[in-house]
C-alpha cells in the first residue's frame, strides 16, 4: 500500500500538469517550470481585507486539529497555540477561532506576540468555502496546434512568456466554445483544441552566444543595448548559417518532441495538428515547411519519376566533378552516401572524413567547393544587376523563383507529421521573400507536406507583412476582414469611426457633455460585413 501510495500521480489542467502526491508538487509536463507547492487543506484563515480563505501548512494544521480535537473532547476551550511565524491563535470555542498577527516590533525584540490589530477569522473543513474550482477542460481532443514565438524571450506587450501568451489563446479558445458550441460540447458531438509551445529563444541563447556579446556591447545606453542583444538580434543570429541551424534544428526537435510525448499520454488521439507562428516563428517555420519531403506515395507517379531522373541526374554530376578532380575512384562512395550537387555543395570537413576520404582527395575537394561557391555569389551579383534592368520591363514576363531560393543553407530537419495548417501571426514572411529575391510566387504552389496557410494580422502590427501580392501580382484587393466572434466589429475599426462620429458631431456643435460624447463616440454603427 505504501509503494502505491508512492506512485500516485494525476494529471491536471488538460493533462499539461501532473500532481506528485506523495511529494505535494505539481510539474510542468510539456514545458519547464519550477514545481508548484500542492496542499491538502484542512484549516483555514482570512483577513479583514482577504476575498478568500487561505489554508495553513498541512503541519501546522495538524497541531491545530489536534488542539481542536483534545478542545472539543474535554470541553476546554480558550486555546492558544503559536503558529511557525510566531503568530497566536485562540480556540474561543467551536464558532469562533481568530489569528493575531503580531506587532512588527515585537519580533525585533525577542519579546511574545501580543494579540494587536484585527484578528483573522480560522476556519477548520471546506464547508460554506465559496471556491472557484473550475469544471477542467472537456477530456477528448480534436486538434493539436504547437505554437512557435518570435524574437527575444518576451512574447506581448506585456511581457510574458510563450507558455502565460499559449495559456490565454487556449482559455479564449476554450470560452469561445462554450459560447459558440455549447450544445454540440454538451452532447459530445466535438471536445476542444490543444494550444502547446514551442520555445527555441533559450536553446539559442544558452549556446555561450550572449557571453561573446556582452564582451562587445558598450556600457552606453545599457538598457536599450540589453533589449536589442536579447530580442532584435535573433533576427540576425536566424539569417546566420551556424545559429540558423541551430534555432531550425530546436525548433524541429522540440516540435517533435512534444507530439511523441502527446500521443504517449494521449494514446486515443486521432486528430490533426496544425502549427502557428509569431513573428520570426512563422518564418522559422515557413521555411522548415518548404523544406519537408513529401512521402512518395502522396505524389502522382510523374512527379515520382521526375524526382527519380533528377536525383539520378544530380548524382552524375557529382561523379562528373569527381572526375575532373581526378577522383573518380571515389564515385561509389558518393553514390552510396544520394550525394548530389546539392548536398556535395553543403559537406564540411567532417562530412568527408566521416566518408572515409583520405586527407589529400578531401582537401582537393573542399577547395573546388569553396572556388565554386566563390563564382555563385559573384554570378549572383551580376544577375541581380540584370534582374534590376529586367525589372523595368514587363514584370509579366517574370518567371516564378523557387520559395526557397536565398534561404539560410542550413540542414532543414523533417518533421515527424504532417501538419494540417500552418497559422502566420504578425508575419515578416512577405518581406524575408522579397528581399532574398522571390518577387512571384506560382499560384500552384504548395508546401510539400502542409496543405493550408493563413496569414494573419492586424492592421498596426509593424512587422507584418501581405503575401496575396506576391502570387496575384495583377489584381488588387483588400485584404480578407475576420469577424470578431463576439459579432462586434474589429477593435481599429470602431476606433476609427468612433472618432469620425465624434469629429463630426462636434462640427455640428452637438456635443454639449461628456456623457453625450461619450454616446457619440460607442454608438453601434452598421454591422461588419461578412
Amino acid at each position: 500500500a505504501g509503494r502505491a501510495q508512492a506512485e500516485v500521480v494525476v494529471p491536471t489542467s488538460g493533462g499539461r500538469y501532473d500532481v506528485r502526491l506523495r511529494q505535494r508538487q505539481r510539474l510542468a509536463v510539456y514545458w519547464e517550470e519550477e514545481a508548484a507547492e500542492v496542499r491538502r487543506c484542512t484549516w483555514f484563515y482570512k483577513g479583514d481585507k482577504d476575498n478568500k480563505y487561505i489554508p495553513y501548512s498541512e503541519a501546522f494544521s495538524e497541531e491545530l486539529e489536534e488542539a481542536y480535537r483534545i478542545a472539543v473532547t474535554q470541553d476546554e476551550w480558550k486555546k492558544k497555540l503559536e503558529s511557525p511565524s510566531r503568530e497566536v491563535i485562540i480556540l474561543h470555542n467551536p464558532k469562533l477561532m481568530v489569528h493575531y498577527q503580531p506587532v512588527a516590533s515585537s519580533d525585533e525584540w525577542g519579546s511574545t506576540p501580543t494579540e494587536q490589530g484585527r484578528p483573522r477569522t480560522v476556519k477548520r473543513g471546506v464547508e460554506n468555502i465559496a471556491a472557484e474550482i473550475p469544471n477542467g477542460e472537456p477530456l477528448q481532443i480534436d486538434h493539436l496546434v504547437f505554437v512557435v514565438h518570435g524574437i527575444g524571450p518576451a512574447c506581448d506587450i506585456r511581457f510574458r512568456s510563450i507558455v502565460q501568451c499559449v495559456n490565454d489563446f487556449r482559455n479564449v479558445s476554450l470560452s469561445m466554445l462554450q459560447a459558440h458550441f455549447k450544445k454540440a460540447q454538451e452532447q459530445q458531438q466535438i471536445g476542444r483544441v490543444e494550444f502547446l509551445p514551442v520555445n527555441w529563444h533559450s536553446s539559442l541563447h544558452s549556446t555561450g552566444v550572449d557571453v561573446d556579446l556582452e564582451r562587445i556591447t558598450l556600457p552606453s545606453i545599457n538598457r536599450l543595448r540589453h533589449f536589442i542583444n536579447d530580442t532584435i538580434l535573433d533576427v540576425f543570429f536566424y539569417n546566420s548559417s551556424t545559429y540558423c541551424q541551430t534555432i531550425v534544428d530546436t525548433v524541429a526537435s522540440e516540435m517533435n518532441r512534444l507530439y511523441q510525448l502527446f500521443l504517449q499520454r494521449n494514446p486515443l488521439f486521432t486528430g490533426g495538428v496544425s502549427i502557428a507562428g509569431h513573428s520570426l516563428g512563422s518564418l522559422i517555420l515557413f521555411d522548415l515547411l518548404t523544406n519537408q519531403k513529401a512521402a512518395p506515395e502522396q505524389d502522382e507517379q510523374s512527379a515520382e519519376g521526375s524526382r527519380t531522373t533528377s536525383s539520378n541526374r544530380g548524382v552524375e554530376e557529382v561523379k562528373e566533378v569527381l572526375r575532373k578532380l581526378e577522383l573518380s575512384e571515389y564515385c561509389d562512395l558518393f553514390e552510396k552516401e544520394k550525394m548530389d550537387r546539392q548536398a556535395l555543395f553543403l559537406c564540411m570537413q567532417e562530412n568527408l572524413k566521416e566518408m572515409g576520404m583520405p586527407l589529400g582527395p578531401r582537401m582537393k575537394l573542399l577547395n573546388y567547393i569553396s572556388s565554386q561557391k566563390e563564382m555563385q555569389v559573384e554570378q549572383g551579383l551580376g544577375s541581380r544587376e540584370h534582374s534590376r534592368e529586367d525589372s523595368r520591363g514587363d514584370s509579366r514576363s517574370c518567371p516564378y523563383r523557387d520559395v526557397g531560393l536565398g534561404q539560410v543553407s542550413a540542414n532543414y530537419p523533417q518533421l515527424n507529421y504532417k501538419p494540417s495548417i500552418f497559422f502566420a501571426f504578425g508575419s515578416p514572411i512577405g518581406m524575408f521573400l522579397t528581399v532574398r529575391g522571390v518577387k512571384r510566387i506560382d499560384p500552384n504552389y504548395s508546401l510539400p507536406t502542409c496543405k493550408g496557410f493563413f496569414n494573419i494580422f492586424h492592421p498596426f502590427d509593424p512587422v507584418a507583412y501581405r503575401i496575396e501580392p506576391m502570387i496575384v501580382p495583377e489584381v488588387e484587393f483588400e485584404p480578407m476582414l475576420l469577424p470578431h466572434h463576439k459579432g462586434r466589429k474589429r477593435m481599429h475599426l470602431e476606433l476609427k469611426e468612433g472618432l469620425t462620429r465624434m469629429s463630426l458631431d462636434l462640427k455640428n456643435n452637438l456635443l454639449g457633455s461628456l456623457r453625450v460624447a461619450w454616446q457619440s463616440f460607442t454608438r453601434s454603427s452598421l454591422p461588419a460585413l461578412e
